[in-house]
């Protein structure tokens, strides 16, 4: 599949974002076309939209997928991210706690737990 302007911009919005997440490589294994399509869709159309900042968007983003309670591997990427665009680890247990009223406490108790493995992989990383 060729490069399009879509698939750059995505790509952009991760760099910016700092992502480390492995999704990217492993999908590029098994399903290049799928990684493509998320980097263009996702990142390049609607992550880089106007009218949310890159903080607001991502504090959306991990409600939502803790909610889901299956999306462990994005979860825990999007935490990632969101520590690299100045969410604070209080913050993130915040959107968390706040999950439980909404979402039920399993999806709480597993995004902490989500969370902690993210933190202590950042303990030498400066947020």
């Amino acid at each position: 599949m060729e490069e399009s302007e879509r698939y750059r911009k995505g790509w952009n919005r991760l760099r910016e974002m700092n992502n480390n997440s492995p999704i990217g490589a492993k999908l590029c294994e098994i399903a290049p076309d799928l990684n493509t399509y998320i980097k263009e869709f996702a990142f390049g159309d609607v992550h880089s939209r106007p009218g949310l900042g890159k903080r607001e968007r991502e504090l959306v983003i991990l409600s939502s997928l803790a909610s889901l309670g299956y999306a462990k591997e994005e979860l825990k990427s999007h935490i990632n991210m969101a520590l690299n665009v100045g969410i604070s680890k209080e913050e993130i247990l915040e959107v968390f706690i706040q999950l439980a009223v909404y979402a039920g406490f399993p999806a709480a108790v597993n995004a902490v737990f989500l969370a902690k493995e993210v933190f202590d992989r950042q303990t030498d990383t400066p947020v």
